[in-house]
């Protein structure tokens, strides 16, 4: 062979292995959905629970043969096998559902940002159960239960069509009063949609939904509390509770005395726990947050105990959310039970008779990944913490319904689950159940996503993220790099927990990319202090914490290109890609932007007023990926789903409007009929196209070459 002749062998050659984005990798991509299913994964219980109130707990495990269902006696070690559910359902002594009568009439749903207006006749029973009470013509009245309704007597003169009594009532532990609202309701604002397509008829469909916005008035409550018998009232002092976003939980202490509500303040900078005297009317202060910024009173968690003269209540205050006891009539807090540069999760139970809170929290051990769930227990009185789950990982587990038994499953991206049994007294192992084999995977070239760190823009804070690497890696050849978003806030959301196949990511980098996520500032369970970076300032979305993380990565593996970034993300995350490559085109160079909200004034009231606050003023604008769409120097797809009814779909057609005014190249891929969403299988492929044209630089098979 000629030496140019083998030159040129040598370059062909090389050139398809270095290939990307090729139809044998469009292949390879889609097929990995089956491949790498949760059933190619054996002995991993899933589905667990506990047999009613008993120690009997049962799940289900794949194995080489085949599903199987497992049923296990923790008394008395002993488990059994079966070959179907309906066998394993029998053993536990399950009878099988009766079939459901079809309905033939459309059922009308309340959507669940619709706002009932309280005004509709909704009768509430005394607890001796001779009376009754319920609104009619915007007053309260009350009725025997031994009469006919017609036989009523009105408690009340003074409700109007403008500011009526409320059908929430409720009765004193005693039935001598009543607690009932004044509401002052307020016009709604509709969000209109044109389905284009319906599938019963030709012609288009308009539709409306209730759908408040920043900004919007809201309704407002005013707590009355009537003396049955004569009609009395006392008010609570509005001025109190004036400039309300929601005043809710209301509820009579046990004793009748007095009656607890949750005031949130408009902004959410005032959070209060209040106790009404049923007597006067007083309104005092049991507990109060407070904040410059935000509270996020999302993460709020109170329960009452000791016959409601104590109270349990997490706060985030120390800059941790932690539990503290209050006592409810002094409005003293008695001490703070947890404490530590750590996050309660959640509360599973109180049992007031031990003196034990059972709880999850995160950050509490070193060395281990910050977001690692740990289940654990206290005493009120804050001694004797105890780990119920000491492996390192992400826990999830089940108590048995006497806390005597305690059903753990956990892993991490990277290591398969383990499911083990525990005595919950002191966290024990009592027998390991299963654990998972992934060596099915491992077969079809399965690759774990890799545990990143890096420092974040203050030099000191660690950002937790992961590496998706395609299962025909090659570190000799160079990779354009994909971050997937979604950065809230309200939540920390890159995965912690095995996943054999990860929609966002697998396919897309067996296509030729490495696939990033991470949780930069802005998001939450890493203190207060790192969310709060969000405030007014959702545009940042954590990226200069973001660009920092992959450039490090870049520095340590030379094949990821941190020249070639690109980002893609659906809701918040459709909002922040847009952004990204607006303001931080420099860095980012392609975007795929699904169902974003783009414009926090366009968006839902209580998502958009948490972190950027009320009254709207300047940094709305700021943020607005509207009034920033003239920066647009990259390419991007903006896909939005016609019937949208979480986000506003006239959101991203603000975008486009502006996008056309500034005479910007853009695409937009329009989805009749679907709501929110990534893009179904439609915006998949697109967003697998438009990453490997802009980012790979290569033309996409045809998809008719696909099959």
């Amino acid at each position: 062979m000629k030496p140019q002749i083998i030159s040129l062998f040598l370059f062909l050659s090389a050139a398809t292995a270095a290939a990307q984005g090729t139809i044998e990798d469009y292949n390879r991509a889609y097929a990995l959905k089956t491949t790498f299913s949760a059933d190619s994964v054996f002995n991993w219980a899933r589905n667990i629970a506990w047999r009613d109130s008993s120690h009997v707990l049962h799940y289900q495990i794949s194995t080489p043969q085949g599903k199987r269902y497992v049923v296990y006696d923790a008394d008395k070690a002993a488990s059994s096998i079966f070959n179907s559910k309906e066998e394993q359902d029998k053993a536990l002594g399950i009878k099988p559902r009766p079939a459901r009568k079809p309905h033939f009439k459309p059922q009308r749903e309340r959507h669940w940002m619709e706002v009932d207006e309280e005004n509709d006749p909704r009768p509430v029973v005394s607890p001796d159960g001779k009376q009754d009470a319920f609104v009619e013509e915007y007053n309260v009245v009350i009725h025997n239960t031994d009469e006919p309704y017609s036989n009523t007597r009105r408690l009340t003169q003074d409700g109007t069509i403008g500011k009526y009594y409320s059908n929430r009532i409720q009765w004193s532990p005693d039935g001598k009063y009543i607690l009932v609202c004044k509401r002052r309701p307020v016009e709604k604002r509709y969000v209109y949609y044109v389905e284009s397509s319906p599938s019963d008829q030709l012609q288009p469909k308009l539709h409306k939904q209730e759908y408040a916005k920043p900004g919007d008035e809201l309704p407002q409550h005013y707590p009355v509390i009537i003396e049955v018998a004569t009609g009395k009232a006392v008010e609570a002092d509005a001025s109190l509770i004036d400039n309300q976003y929601d005043l809710e939980w209301l509820q009579w202490s046990p004793d009748g005395k007095y009656v607890t509500m949750e005031y949130n303040q408009r902004g959410h900078h005032l959070y209060q726990l209040l106790a009404m005297d049923a007597a006067t009317g007083q309104l005092r202060t049991v507990v109060e947050e407070k904040a410059s910024t935000f509270v996020n009173y999302t993460r709020l968690w109170r329960q009452f105990i000791n016959d409601g003269k104590q109270l349990l209540w997490l706060s985030e205050r120390d800059n941790w959310n932690h539990l503290y006891l209050y006592d409810v009539k002094t409005s003293k807090m008695v001490r703070q039970i947890t404490k530590g540069p750590w996050c309660v999760r959640d509360i599973q139970y109180v049992d007031e008779k031990e003196g034990t809170i059972y709880f999850s929290a995160s950050g509490r051990n070193s060395g281990e990944d910050p977001y690692h769930v740990h289940y654990y227990k206290i005493g009120i009185d804050g001694k004797n913490l105890v780990e119920l789950t000491p492996e390192p990982g992400n826990h999830n587990a089940i108590y048995s319904y006497d806390r005597r038994y305690l059903v753990d499953t956990y892993s991490t991206v990277a290591t398969a689950p383990v499911t083990v049994l525990r005595n919950v007294s002191d966290g024990s192992l009592v027998s390991t159940l299963e654990t998972a084999d992934i060596s099915r995977l491992e077969k079809h070239g399965w690759v774990a996503p890799e545990v990143f760190v890096a420092k974040g823009r203050d030099g000191v804070t660690d950002m937790w993220g992961i590496i998706q690497r395609p299962t025909n890696f090659d570190p000799n050849r160079k990779y354009p790099v994909i971050e997937y978003i979604y950065a809230g806030p309200g939540s920390a959301y890159t995965p912690k927990s095995f996943i054999p196949y990860n929609w966002n990511m697998t396919s897309l980098a067996e296509l030729g990319f490495i696939v990033v996520q991470l949780d930069a500032m802005g998001t939450s369970w890493r203190g207060k202090q790192f969310e709060e970076v969000c405030y007014k300032n959702l545009k940042d979305a954590g990226f200069p914490d973001r660009m920092l993380w992959i450039k490090a990565a870049a520095d340590i593996y030379p094949y990821m290109d941190a020249g070639r970034v690109g980002i893609f993300g659906a809701s918040a995350g459709g909002q922040e890609s847009t952004t990204a490559v607006l303001l931080h085109g420099d860095f980012y160079k392609a975007a795929y932007s699904s169902c974003g909200c783009h414009d926090n004034r366009m968006d839902k009231i209580w998502w958009n007023e948490q972190w950027m606050s009320y009254p709207i003023d300047s940094s709305y604008v700021e943020c607005s990926n509207v009034e920033n769409a003239h920066k647009l120097e990259r390419p991007l797809m903006l896909v939005v789903g016609e019937m949208d009814d979480n986000v506003d779909p006239s959101s991203t057609y603000q975008v486009v409007n502006a996008l056309v005014k500034a005479n910007k190249d853009f695409e937009l891929v329009m989805l009749p009929g679907v709501h929110h969403t990534m893009g179904e299988s439609f915006g998949e492929h697109k967003r697998y196209d438009f990453f490997v044209k802009h980012l790979l630089g290569v033309n996409p098979p045809k998809w008719n070459e696909l099959p």
